[in-house]
């Protein structure tokens, strides 16, 4: 199953270009609704207007060579490996989630434009990163939604509970979830089962991609910029309007030992 490409067998009923229609509306509905929440939220300008501030803040000029490096750095440790997060589970369940997510949306992507149709060759390889890169997603993301979420994990508050705020998880987790199980179901020749799962699947891809707007999804593009914007605060000495670090060592006292750190 792993090696089989569903996309192909699926274009014996749906064309190749209604797939390709529908990935391409799907990236339109993220461009869209993060361009409306960045709109209603004003989050260019926030971003933009701390920009100035910063830069007549600043205490030194950063020269090309060394912005270059923060952002290369800052790609590479703080976005690439979710840095802010430290050392942990959690850390750990949004590393797989978003590694998985990426593999799954890129080989999705990969099957459908490159390899399915009546006059493609099948790949195994991407085949086998689509199957791998949604049980990733759904290892970190069912790992992370039952056991390390804030309100889980620190307020005691039951796994399904549910808010606004989980609408891009849950519809992230439902993605991967009905993937698999259409892959499945299709594979071993159950037709019934197979609708059923593709039809979850293409509903959840609708509630991810067309719920930009209302969910978290657009943090994915936020956060980075602010991981960017706030390293070089750190390297011209503007330090987002922040006092200098202290010379004297953190004094904490003995209370911080008494338990565990949890409160996120």
């Amino acid at each position: 199953m792993l090696e089989t490409n569903p996309f192909s067998i699926l274009a014996e009923t749906v064309s190749p270009f209604a797939m390709q229609s529908f990935i391409i509306a799907m990236i339109l509905l993220i461009a869209f609704g993060t361009i409306i929440q960045m709109i209603h939220h004003k989050n260019l300008t926030y971003f933009l207007n701390n920009a100035k501030k910063a830069k007549l803040q600043a205490t030194r000029e950063i020269g090309t060579s060394e912005r270059v490096s923060i952002l290369a750095k800052t790609a590479v440790v703080d976005i690439g490996t979710t840095s802010e997060l430290g050392f942990g589970k959690r850390r750990l369940s949004h590393v797989l989630g978003m590694y998985g997510t990426i593999i799954f949306w890129i080989s999705s992507a990969m099957l459908v434009f490159c390899y399915t149709g009546a006059d493609k060759s099948s790949s195994a390889i991407w085949s086998m990163l689509w199957h791998v890169g949604a049980i990733l997603t759904c290892i970190g993301g069912y790992w992370f939604w039952f056991f390390l979420r804030v309100d889980v994990s620190a307020e005691a508050h039951p796994w399904y509970r549910i808010i606004k705020a989980d609408l891009f998880v849950l519809a992230l987790l439902a993605c991967s979830t009905f993937g698999l199980a259409w892959s499945y179901a299709q594979f071993n020749g159950q037709i019934g089962l197979s609708f059923l799962f593709l039809t979850l699947f293409v509903i959840a891809n609708l509630v991810l991609f067309g719920g930009v707007y209302w969910s978290k999804f657009a943090h994915m593009f936020y956060k980075p910029g602010a991981a960017i914007q706030k390293n070089l605060a750190e390297a011209d000495g503007s330090r987002d309007n922040l006092p200098p670090p202290a010379d004297a060592p953190e004094q904490f006292g003995l209370g911080i030992k008494r338990e565990e750190p949890k409160h996120y």
